[in-house]
C-alpha cells in the first residue's frame, strides 16, 4: 500500500524509457527532488528496448524542426556519454543506397539536406565507391550518400545509465506502478497508482505508447499516439563480415525503410517494418513482416539469407499526426508533455533533457536542493569489442565467478548475472538479465544455458523458477 507522499516531490516523471530516464537524471542533478513512475518491471522496458540501436547524426530530420536541432546536440551529448560509462559505440558510419533512377535523383536534395541541419561530412559516391566499400551488395546499386558519422550504440544500457546515475543523485524509481490518473492539487498534481497517490509540484510526461492517454488526464489532447509496429530479424554474428557500414535506403515520407545494420553486439539486424496498429501491446512477429524483411534483406544482401537468424522480434514506436517532436511546457497546468519522440529519440534523449529543464526554468519552476556534480556509472562491457569478464585475467583473479561461464554464446559470467541482479537499478527478471548481460541472447536463445540462468537469478531475487520463466521479455 502506498501512501500519499506528505511533502511530495518537484517533479513526478512518468515513464521510465530512455527519454524519461535522461530527464530524470538531468533534473535530479538540477537539484529537484524527483520520482520516476512506469507500468512496467524495468526501466527501458518498452519502445526503448527495441529499436535500431544507431547513433544518429540527424543528417536527414526536418530541417528547422525540434526533431533536427535534438537529434544534432543529442549525438554529441550521447557520444560523450558513452564514452564517459564504458557503453559500447561502434563508428561505423552509414552508406544511403540508391537502386533506381528515382533513388539516385534523391540523393543530392538529401546531400543539401544533411548541410541544411548542419551536418557537412556526407559526401555522395558513385555505383564504383558504393561496391568498393561493400562488396556484398545486391546488384543494381546505382549511387550512394555516405554519412561518417551514423554509428551504432547499445541501447539497452543508455536507459540503464540514465537511471542509474539519477538513482544515485537521489530520484526515486517506482517501477511496477501504473498511473490511472491525476488530480491537480494546491497548484501541484496529486498522482493516482495503485494504493495511493503520489503528490509533486511538476508533472513531466514521457510516456511513449501511453502518452497521450497522460495527456488527456490533463484534458490536453495535443497529439493523438498510433502505435508503429516494427518487427526486425537478428543475424548471427557469422554474418558480420557481409558489410562494413550501416546500409540504409532512401527514406519515404512514412519511414526510413529497411536497413541492414552492424550491432555492437556482433550481430546483422534486418529491418524495420512500419505497420500502424490499434493494440498498444501488440509486439508479435509475423509471417509477412518477417517474410517482407527476408525480400528486402535479400535484395540489399543477398548472402545475408543465407545466414542463421538468431532471433525475431518487434517493438512499439509512438507515432503522432504530427511530423515534429510534441514537446511542450503548460505552465498554468505544471506540466510538461514529452511526445511524439521518433526512431531517433535513443539518440536525442539527452538533448530532450536539456530541453525540458530549459523548459521548467522558463516556466518558472525553482528548486530548493542543491545541484549534484555528475556522476556516470560505469556500465558492463557487453560490446563484441569490448573486454568481457570472461577475457579479463584481472577481474577472475578479484572473484572467480567472473571466469564462470554461464552462456557460453556470448560469454556471460556467473559473476555478471549476479551483479545485474545486484545492482542500483536490479534485474528482478530475465528480461532485465538479457539486456544488463545479455545471456540468452546468443546462438542458442538459452537451449544451453537457460536452466543456470533461471537457477541463478531466483537464487538472487528470491524469485520462483517457474514464474521467472513466464516473464521472459
Amino acid at each position: 500500500m502506498i501512501a500519499a507522499d506528505r511533502h511530495g516531490y518537484d517533479v513526478a516523471v512518468v515513464g521510465a524509457g530512455v527519454v524519461g530516464c535522461a530527464i530524470a537524471r538531468r533534473l535530479t542533478l538540477d537539484g529537484a527532488s524527483v520520482v520516476v513512475l512506469d507500468r512496467a518491471p524495468d526501466v527501458g522496458d518498452g519502445t526503448s528496448k527495441a529499436n535500431t540501436a544507431i547513433l544518429h547524426t540527424g543528417f536527414d530530420t526536418v530541417p528547422g524542426t525540434l526533431e533536427s536541432r535534438l537529434v544534432a546536440r543529442g549525438h554529441r551529448l550521447l557520444a560523450d556519454y558513452a564514452e564517459s560509462t564504458g557503453i559500447a559505440v561502434e563508428r561505423t558510419g552509414a552508406l544511403l543506397v540508391a537502386w533506381d533512377d528515382e533513388q539516385e535523383a534523391a540523393l543530392p536534395g538529401l546531400l543539401a539536406r544533411a548541410e541544411a541541419n548542419g551536418y557537412g561530412d556526407a559526401l555522395l559516391v558513385d555505383a564504383a565507391e558504393v561496391r568498393r566499400g561493400e562488396p556484398h551488395l545486391g546488384p543494381g546499386a546505382r549511387a550512394g550518400l555516405l554519412v561518417p558519422g551514423e554509428w551504432v550504440v547499445d541501447p539497452w544500457s543508455v536507459s540503464l545509465a540514465f537511471a542509474t546515475e539519477a538513482v544515485t543523485a537521489g530520484a526515486e524509481l517506482r517501477l511496477s506502478t501504473p498511473v490511472t490518473g491525476v488530480d491537480r492539487s494546491g497548484g501541484g498534481h496529486e498522482v493516482r497508482v495503485p494504493g495511493g497517490v503520489i503528490r509533486a509540484r511538476w508533472l513531466v510526461n514521457a510516456a511513449g505508447l501511453g502518452a497521450d492517454l497522460v495527456d488527456r488526464m490533463l484534458d490536453r489532447a495535443d497529439f493523438t499516439v498510433t502505435p508503429r509496429r516494427g518487427q526486425l530479424l537478428v543475424f548471427d554474428k557469422a554474418a558480420r563480415t557481409l558489410l562494413t557500414h550501416i546500409l540504409l535506403p532512401v527514406p519515404t515520407e512514412r519511414s526510413k525503410g529497411v536497413l541492414v545494420s552492424p550491432t555492437t553486439w556482433g550481430n546483422v539486424l534486418l529491418g524495420p517494418t512500419a505497420e500502424d496498429l490499434d493494440d498498444r501491446t501488440d509486439t508479435a512477429t509475423t509471417t509477412a513482416g518477417l517474410e517482407l524483411l527476408l525480400g528486402a534483406g535479400g535484395r540489399i544482401l543477398p548472402a545475408l539469407v543465407d545466414e542463421e537468424v538468431t532471433a525475431a522480434y518487434a517493438g512499439l514506436r509512438a507515432a503522432t499526426e504530427h511530423r515534429d517532436y510534441q514537446i511542450r511546457c503548460h505552465p498554468d497546468l505544471a506540466y510538461v508533455t514529452v511526445g511524439g519522440i521518433r526512431s531517433t529519440g535513443l539518440t536525442a534523449s539527452p538533448a530532450i533533457a536539456e530541453h525540458v529543464a530549459g523548459l521548467l526554468s522558463d516556466a518558472g519552476a525553482r528548486w530548493e536542493g542543491v545541484p549534484v556534480a555528475p556522476t556516470p556509472p560505469t556500465m558492463p562491457p557487453l560490446g563484441e569489442n569490448q573486454v568481457r569478464p570472461m577475457r579479463d585475467p584481472v577481474r577472475i583473479a578479484s572473484d572467480p565467478d567472473y571466469g564462470t561461464a554461464l552462456c557460453h554464446c556470448e560469454q556471460v559470467s556467473r559473476g555478471e548475472v549476479r551483479d545485474a541482479c545486484r545492482s542500483l537499478v536490479p534485474a528482478t527478471g530475465l528480461g532485465g538479465v538479457r539486456r544488463r548481460t545479455r545471456a540468452m541472447n546468443g546462438r542458442c536463445q538459452g537451449f544451453w544455458c537457460g536452466a543456470e540462468v533461471v537457477a541463478t537469478v531466483a537464487e538472487e531475487t528470491g524469485t520462483d523458477p517457474a514464474v521467472l520463466t513466464r516473464t521472459t521479455a
